[in-house]
């Protein structure tokens, strides 16, 4: 019998995408809520998706309907938040990310950065004010950190807030400049990071205080189904009650960072799944010197590669959410995460739209549009050459970022 005759015979994993049958390693619970988030993000995501992207509107309106799916603040516990674990909000995230990454970049913002950081860092009042509210869509939140001059170097960021008075009724007057702030023009809250005479501080800026200004930053190529502002801050007075008692330091928004970057190890592999999805199905329909794509060896080279990196991607994903649920999770393993499942996923997306031609340049099909958002998702919570630092002063005890 000949290796064809017997390779023949083999018969066809019953899910392409998932050779590895990784998915057994989830419980019945995980994978009930996985499906649930796919449902959604193939009911209300990608039907719409091509029109919000060309659009460049971020639909508003998924923010209620993304409280009422539970992935709003998900691993926070209390305060009306779903307290579901680190490998289901992962498992969200890479459900959502399939869909589009400025949908998941939406749950991220809110759940993984600004919620985060009332949860972690701000008073009983705070956390009761806000924390329900978010969780259910009602109230956005952003997180400004990223300033015009300062986005890899947060220490220099130069956003400064004043005392105002003194003693313990003594508010601020908060002046600088942000960029790149996601959902600053919609948010009702802003979590402001700003230098003090203290150090580092972090503060809730109401929607509607005077002297704010966001504006949205137009003419996108990436993340269209977004929103990014330019904000300034020019002689905001804040009361007391506005600062987060518990954060002092780059600390406290570097904590809120691992938690979106965690969730990025596992989106990345969302996009890149649905970009291979995308190129499978259309090789084995579309047909070319009298066959399908899918038949040819080059194209199954392609097809092999992308499923082999979105594999490995996903395991790491499960580990580091294994890890993160035992409580044993390291900033260096997410900056590993982040830096190879990024790098990958781009990858996987330009691959992907090789094997549709000329047709994958249009929003009929997802993966340009995949490889385009995840050049933003590369550069956003540490950009790769961050992250390169980062485990290289680990692995060699040096430090090489100046």
């Amino acid at each position: 019998m000949s290796d064809a005759e017997v390779t023949a015979e083999v018969p066809p994993t019953p899910d392409p995408s998932d050779v590895l049958a990784l998915n057994a390693l989830l419980s019945a619970d995980e994978r009930a809520l996985q499906q649930r988030i796919r449902d959604f993000t193939d009911q209300r995501i990608k039907p719409n998706i091509a029109r919000w992207y060309d659009d460049a509107v971020f639909p508003l309106e998924l923010a209620p309907e993304l409280g009422e799916l539970g992935v709003l603040g998900m691993h926070l516990e209390g305060y009306g938040c779903p307290g579901r674990s680190a490998v289901e909000y992962g498992l969200a995230a890479m459900e959502l990310e399939a869909g589009d990454s400025g949908i998941r970049t939406f749950v991220s913002v809110q759940g993984s950065l600004a919620m985060t950081a009332i949860h972690k860092w701000g008073s009983e009042d705070q956390k009761q004010e806000w924390l329900p509210r978010m969780a259910a869509g009602e109230v956005i939140g952003c997180f400004a950190l990223t300033e015009p001059t300062a986005g890899s170097d947060p220490s220099s960021m130069t956003t400064f807030a004043r005392r105002d008075g003194s003693g313990d009724s003594a508010g601020w007057v908060l002046d600088g400049a942000k960029r790149w702030i996601g959902l600053a023009s919609v948010a009702g809250v802003m979590v402001v990071w700003a230098k003090t005479d203290d150090g580092v501080r972090g503060f809730l800026v109401p929607a509607g205080t005077p002297g704010v200004t966001a504006t949205p930053i137009a003419q996108k190529l990436s993340m269209r189904a977004s929103i990014q502002c330019d904000v300034v801050f020019d002689a905001v007075r804040l009361g007391p009650e506005a600062m987060l008692p518990a954060a002092l330091g780059l600390r406290g928004p570097f904590t809120c960072l691992n938690e979106a970057r965690y969730g990025i190890v596992w989106g990345a592999m969302g996009a890149a799944r649905d970009s291979y999805e995308a190129a499978l199905a259309y090789s084995q329909d579309r047909l070319q010197f009298g066959k399908p794509l899918a038949g040819y060896q080059l194209t199954q080279e392609k097809l092999v590669n992308m499923l082999l990196e979105i594999q490995k991607g996903t395991m790491l994903a499960f580990y580091l959410g294994r890890l993160k649920d035992e409580r044993k999770l390291r900033p260096e393993q997410i900056s590993l995460g982040k830096l190879n499942n990024v790098r990958e996923a781009i990858k996987i997306a330009r691959e992907a739209r090789s094997i549709l031609g000329g047709n994958g340049i249009t929003l009929d099909y997802s993966p340009l549009r995949h490889a385009a958002n995840l050049e933003s998702v590369r550069t956003y919570e540490g950009t790769d050459e961050v992250h390169m630092l980062v485990l290289g002063q680990h692995i060699t005890g040096l430090g090489a970022f100046r």
